[in-house]
């Protein structure tokens, strides 16, 4: 069976079990479930091993040496098989996830626990429990194989729960052409806002497709929302990924003060208010100036920078008002950074590429190493690229991706293969910029009509723009209503 018929086949079951669970607490149930059968699975695949290489299966040694978890009996995918049915099942699961979080430190505080909770139906977690008892995840390439079940059922979490959903979530194609165009072979990874990890997944990915080594390069990702945390450790240790993932508030608690990246991808929160920053006034990371208090853009900006070493680059996705804005010093603090000869490229994505909103995005690359390529900026229009895979979704095509990162990598080698692109391209000076006031808008450059920047929601702007016409329509039978009274009044 195809991975992709297997993704849909599992996703229409265990979507038809949900019963009247709301999608944000559902998704922690199948996801811990789906997370014990691979672990479960390895083991017993070990188990057999050790059982023919004439080793004691119940050896714990055995397993660590393999990178292989510990899967105490109470945790043991057939011993939950054999209860699925009970009415105490939800407590056995319970109980299987301390065991393994008491004999894997590593995975301490990270395994879901609520499956006892009178709210989840019994009969409907049993049958779920059947259902992935029929896949079987170990096979030559299991990790590949159960990595990608679960990073569809978060996308598809992530699609059913709308605005909430890009919390934990950004769509594959935007990671993979972040990862396709930074090129992250070797060095140290960097996530200040990792959600579930995806970032980390598609650099595994690209080291794996270009020959390289994985052990090349070492990843480090803090998120702030405790059960998001939670996702992205799980998914690393399916993916076997060795990532150093902290929880805590990065502008606050900065879990890596020191760490200096070679690369930065992220997919920041958008446009954040109330973040505190006259809590941080004099901080060493605002080198370009001080991050206005109603909104986080250029602190996660200049953060970033921050992180980078000396030949680090950096690609991050932020709402489109980032390029223009003048408000509140981030025009000039974007003058700053681009004097700095610290902008690298710009690109404009297409809409309705994310799951949480309908803020206009763009992506940034920032970049210490420019000596090649000094005073210029590579703007590129990427609002009509795309295809729309549902009624409110758009993805990159493979096709896409690849024209974008093309240009970008002949822009950063210099080579004589970059040409600039009439609606699509165009490297810009410094001079021709500030020209511009600073603003990094591609259609200014690129030659295709420019439109206005604007960071509300088309679904918000409606909303607001359909009460404001109903107060003018309001207004407006009053006043005819008013006419009337007057026109009566002469009448007599």
């Amino acid at each position: 069976m195809e991975i992709q018929d297997i993704q849909s086949k599992l996703w229409a079951a265990a979507d038809k079990l949900r019963g009247n669970i709301s999608s944000s607490d559902y998704k922690y149930v199948v996801l811990g479930l789906i997370f014990l059968k691979y672990i479960s699975d390895a083991f017993e695949t070990q188990y057999k091993k050790a059982e023919t290489e004439s080793f004691n299966p119940e050896d714990r040694d055995y397993y660590l040496a393999d990178n292989v978890f510990w899967v105490p009996p109470e945790a043991r995918w057939h011993y939950l098989v054999t209860n699925a049915k009970q009415p105490s099942i939800g407590m056995l699961i319970d109980s299987a996830m301390d065991a393994v979080e008491r004999d894997n430190p590593s995975l301490k505080g990270v395994l879901p626990k609520n499956y006892a909770r009178e709210a989840l139906d019994k009969r409907r977690l049993g049958e779920l429990i059947d259902l992935f008892t029929n896949i079987t995840f170990q096979s030559d390439n299991s990790k590949d194989l159960l990595g990608q079940v679960y990073e569809y059922f978060m996308g598809m979490f992530a699609d059913s729960e709308g605005k909430h959903g890009g919390e934990f979530y950004t769509p594959r194609s935007i990671v993979k052409l972040l990862v396709e165009m930074l090129e992250p072979y070797g060095g140290r990874v960097y996530d200040p806002a990792c959600g579930s990890g995806g970032m980390f997944v598609q650099s595994e990915k690209f080291v794996e497709e270009h020959s390289g080594r994985i052990g090349d390069i070492a990843i480090y990702g803090q998120e702030l929302n405790e059960t998001t945390w939670r996702l992205a450790k799980m998914n690393m240790a399916i993916r076997g990924i060795d990532a150093d993932i902290r929880r805590g508030d990065t502008f606050h608690d900065d879990k890596f003060p020191d760490l200096k990246a070679d690369y930065i991808i992220a997919n920041p929160p958008f446009n954040i208010s109330d973040w505190g920053v006259e809590h941080l006034q004099d901080d060493i990371r605002w080198r370009y100036g001080l991050p206005p208090k109603g909104n986080a853009n250029y602190g996660w900006i200049q953060h970033m920078i921050h992180h980078l070493s000396p030949k680090g680059t950096a690609g991050f996705v932020l709402a489109n008002g980032s390029m223009s804005s003048q408000s509140s010093g981030e025009g000039e603090i974007r003058k700053k950074l681009l004097e700095a000869d610290l902008v690298d490229c710009i690109v404009t994505l297409p809409s309705q590429l994310f799951f949480n909103t309908g803020i206009p995005a763009c992506l940034w690359f920032v970049s210490r190493d420019r000596v090649n390529r000094s005073g210029k900026t590579l703007f590129i229009d990427g609002r009509n690229l795309g295809k729309m895979v549902t009624r409110r979704n758009r993805e990159l095509t493979p096709e896409d991706i690849a024209s974008v990162a093309t240009a970008y990598h002949n822009f950063k080698t210099q080579n004589s293969e970059y040409q600039d692109v009439p609606g699509f391209a165009k490297v810009a000076m410094l001079e021709e910029i500030a020209e511009h006031d600073y603003v990094l808008t591609p259609g200014r450059y690129v030659g295709s009509e420019e439109v206005e920047e604007d960071d509300e929601a088309f679904a918000e702007k409606m909303e607001r723009l359909t009460a404001e016409l109903g107060e003018q329509f309001t207004k407006s039978h009053e006043l005819e209503a008013k006419i009337k009274e007057n026109l009566e009044k002469i009448k007599w």
